[in-house]
C-alpha cells in the first residue's frame, strides 16, 4: 500500500511542479467596513498582491452611497491595501442594513472575499463572497451560524490551496501507511497545528511569517530525505521519523499551525465571535485534510493492480519529486527571509 501511495504522488508531481514554488495559493481579499457615525463608514479594501487576471477586483455598494477621501494604495503583508470613506445619507435610518454589497471580478481572479461589517450598535457581520455568490444582503440580525459556515469554508479553502501543507500530510501517509499508525500520526499533526493556530491568533505568541514559511518547507524536505533513506537502505530503517512519527508530526504541526495563523491574520476575526470563528476555521482545515487523505486512499485501490509490475522502478520518483519541490520552497523562502 505504501509503495502504491508513492507511485501516485509521482503522477501528481508534474502538476504540482507546473506551479511556482509557492506553497500558499490561499489569498482571499478582505473588505472591512466600520460605521463611524450615522450613514458614515470607513472602508478598508485589501486585495492579493498577485492576481491571476488583468481584471481588477472592485467592491460594489448601493447606488445611493458615495465614496470620498480615498487614500493611495499601500503594500501590507501579502496584499495591497486601499481605504476610503463611504457616505450613505440617502439610505434611511437603517443605513447599510437591508442593502446589498458585493465584489466584482471574483470569478476571473479565482479568489474569494471576506466581508466584515461593524455597526455602531455592536452588530457584527461576516460573509465570504465567491464567484458563485458575489453579493451579500446585510440582514437585520447577524447569526452565529453565518460565522460557522463562513470560517469553516475559509479553513477548507486554505488547506486546499496550501500545497505545502498537503504535501507534508502526503509524506506522513507515505511514511506510516494506513491503519492505527496513520490515525495517531495525523492526530498528532492536527493537535500540533491546532495549538499554535490558537495561540498565535489569540495573541499569546508572535513570529516572523517569512521564517515560519521557510521552516515549513524545511520540514517537508527533511521528511523527503528520511523517506529516501528508508527506501534505499542507507540506514537501518528510517530513524526518528519512522520510529516516532506521531511525536515528529506533532512537532512539525506546531510550525504548520503558525502558517495557518498567518493566513487567518490576513483575513481577520470577528471580535464578537473570536472563539467560534477560530474553531470552525480549524474544522474547515481538518475537513479538507481528511478529504485529501480519503481521496488518496481511494485512488490507490484503483491503480494498485495495473502498477504492481513496475512499482520497484517507479518507487524513487515521487520521493525525489517531493524533495525537489520542498527544496525549491526552501530556497525561495530562505531568500525572502534573508531580505
Amino acid at each position: 500500500m505504501k509503495l502504491l501511495l508513492r507511485l501516485t504522488l509521482g503522477m501528481l508531481m508534474p502538476l504540482l511542479l507546473a506551479h511556482p514554488a509557492q506553497g500558499h495559493l490561499f489569498a482571499p481579499s478582505l473588505l472591512k467596513i466600520v460605521e463611524t457615525q450615522l450613514h458614515h463608514y470607513n472602508v478598508v479594501w485589501k486585495t492579493p498582491a498577485k492576481r491571476s487576471s488583468g481584471i481588477p477586483l472592485q467592491p460594489t455598494f448601493p447606488d445611493r452611497c458615495e465614496v470620498s477621501n480615498p487614500n493611495s494604495p499601500r503594500t501590507g503583508g501579502t496584499g495591497i491595501i486601499s481605504s476610503w470613506q463611504l457616505r450613505c445619507d440617502q439610505l434611511g435610518d437603517q443605513g447599510l442594513v437591508g442593502q446589498v454589497v458585493g465584489v466584482s471580478g471574483l470569478g476571473t481572479n479565482q479568489v474569494s472575499t471576506m466581508i466584515m461589517l461593524s455597526l455602531r450598535d455592536g452588530r457584527r457581520y461576516q460573509a465570504v463572497l465567491t464567484a458563485e455568490n458575489p453579493e451579500f444582503l446585510i440582514p437585520a440580525i447577524p447569526g452565529q451560524g453565518q460565522v460557522m459556515i463562513e470560517y469553516s469554508r475559509l479553513g477548507l479553502e486554505h488547506i486546499v490551496g496550501g500545497i505545502d501543507h498537503l504535501m507534508f500530510v502526503f509524506g506522513l501517509l507515505l511514511l506510516v501507511g494506513s491503519g492505527a499508525r496513520l490515525f495517531w500520526t495525523i492526530t498528532a499533526f492536527t493537535a500540533g497545528h491546532s495549538i499554535t493556530l490558537s495561540l498565535v491568533t489569540l495573541g499569546f505568541i508572535s513570529f516572523p511569517v517569512s521564517l515560519v514559511e521557510f521552516t515549513i518547507a524545511l520540514s517537508i524536505f527533511m521528511l523527503a530525505l528520511n523517506l529516501a533513506r528508508r527506501d534505499f537502505s542507507l540506514s537501518d530503517g528510517g530513524g526518528l521519523f519512522r520510529h516516532y512519527p506521531w511525536w515528529l508530526a506533532g512537532g512539525f504541526g506546531l510550525l504548520h499551525g503558525m502558517g495557518f495563523a498567518g493566513a487567518l491574520a490576513e483575513i481577520g476575526l470577528p471580535q464578537s465571535n473570536v472563539p467560534l470563528a477560530l474553531l470552525f476555521f480549524n474544522i474547515g482545515i481538518e475537513a479538507g485534510q481528511i478529504a485529501f487523505i480519503l481521496l488518496l486512499l481511494g485512488a490507490w485501490r484503483l491503480i494498485k493492480r495495473p502498477l504492481l509490475p513496475w512499482q520497484e522502478r517507479l518507487l524513487p520518483i515521487p520521493i525525489y519529486a517531493l524533495g525537489g519541490l520542498s527544496a525549491m520552497w526552501c530556497i525561495e523562502r530562505g531568500l525572502i527571509f534573508l531580505n
